[in-house]
């Protein structure tokens, strides 16, 4: 098969590495791409979200398998519009991609479907919003209805704090046109964790589970972010209550997508919370994610190309899915300054010792070469270092030793991830 594979984030730098596996690949495209997926692939420029370059780009190439990574292209159309040239794409629809493009819309189909989650309200405007949290009071959940890469959800523990992110998002407008409408929802208490399947029509395969830290800081504190570290397999959130979560939290949506007449088709990303009350949904995304899916795929065992060769042509049965026994972890490192304005252009040296270190391996993010062909940060989160090892205390030794041969002056980085799955183990 010939491959065109969509984003440049280490989420794409780890697909990458699994398709490049494949014995059914004969050629690997990126667009647009990094530094890490040139080694397994063609890095192609054009952006992740210019559908019609996407279109020419697969065209041209003659591919026969679109895979797109993050959700922006998705949201605009790109899987309608392989239909239209009549090329596989391992994603859904435009409109089935609203779950993520929308909270509101999410919120309306779990309404509908019975699905157990946060009440909640939409505004868009400020006043009416800034009216309610202070009625409502604090803890509350602030969401921009909109794609925001992350950043968009401020868990805010004050009223002030929440009048805070209500100003910055509807008058300020710090995230854009995604901050224009807000849904507010109850403050949920748990364990937070990631459920991932392979979907289409009103059926899921289970693909497996991992916990994200969305904090920048350690113990859980400052902004939220795209994601800072990821744990996998999460601690007591074992398969079958992975498979009773998709009973709960997916198989429904999907029926009501169905019946909406926008059946879903793809990876469904299910953030949840384990709730005193049983699981509740936070979120749905319409793709793997990140750094979820780094700490994921390096324990795949399993064809990921075949796996999403067979959800595009919407035949499940054929969908194998396998991962070691191991246990993974993600630790990002970041550029100082994140999730504010990055100190982008600093030197990151001594990779290649950092990946000789057992089970591990490095994805990069946020990297470019420089004019003297060099590798320097350009981005807010730039790597994504991940290990898999027989237990998760060895897995995070060997990630954290491989975060400190790295010569980046300019990182920041939690030291903590995985630390509260060891402390439920014990």
């Amino acid at each position: 098969m010939r491959v065109l594979l969509v984003g440049s984030g280490g989420r794409e730098h780890a697909m990458a590495t699994a398709i490049a596996r494949s014995p059914l690949l004969d050629a690997l495209f990126i667009a647009p791409g990094n530094p890490g997926t040139a080694a397994l692939g063609t890095n192609c420029a054009v952006r992740a979200d210019d559908v019609p370059g996407l279109i020419a780009l697969a065209r041209r190439e003659r591919i026969d398998l679109v895979i797109p990574g993050p959700e922006a292209p998705l949201v605009a159309g790109i899987a309608d519009a392989c239909r239209e040239a009549g090329i596989a794409c391992a994603g859904p629809t435009q409109a089935a991609a609203a779950l993520e493009g929308s909270k509101t819309f999410t919120k309306e189909i779990c309404d509908a479907a019975g699905i157990p989650t946060a009440g909640w309200a939409r505004f868009d405007a400020a006043r009416p919003a800034l009216d309610y949290v202070r009625r409502h009071g604090a803890p509350v959940v602030v969401k921009a209805d909109g794609l925001a890469a992350g950043k968009g959800v401020v868990v805010a523990q004050s009223v002030a704090e929440a009048e805070q992110a209500i100003t910055d998002m509807m008058t300020d407008g710090t995230l854009g046109q995604a901050g224009h409408s807000v849904v507010i929802e109850d403050c949920l208490i748990g364990d937070e964790v990631s459920l991932f399947a392979f979907c289409a029509g009103e059926t899921a395969v289970l693909i497996g589970a991992a916990q994200d830290h969305k904090r920048i800081g350690d113990g859980d504190t400052g902004p939220n972010t795209g994601g800072m570290g990821a744990v996998s397999p999460p601690t007591g959130f074992d398969r079958d209550r992975q498979e009773a979560a998709l009973d709960l939290l997916v198989r429904p949506m999907l029926r009501e997508m169905a019946r909406r007449g926008t059946p879903f088709t793809g990876i469904i990303f299910a953030g949840l919370m384990l709730t005193p009350q049983g699981p509740q949904l936070i979120e749905y995304n319409v793709r793997l994610g990140d750094p979820e899916a780094q700490a994921l795929l390096i324990r795949l065992e399993s064809d990921l190309l075949a796996a999403l060769a067979a959800v595009a042509a919407g035949e499940l049965d054929r969908t194998d899915i396998r991962f070691s026994s191991q246990s993974s972890i993600s630790v990002v490192m970041a550029a100082r300054g994140y999730p504010g304005k990055p100190v982008t252009g600093g030197a990151i040296r001594n990779l290649e010792a950092a990946a000789a270190i057992p089970g591990v391996q490095v994805f990069q993010a946020g990297t470019k070469l420089d004019d003297e062909g060099h590798l320097v940060a350009a981005g807010g989160r730039v790597l994504a270092v991940c290990a898999a090892a027989d237990t998760l205390r060895e897995a995070c030794d060997h990630a954290y030793q491989a975060v400190k041969a790295i010569d980046w002056p300019d990182a920041v980085y939690r030291h903590d991830i995985g630390q509260r799955a060891l402390a439920a183990q014990d």
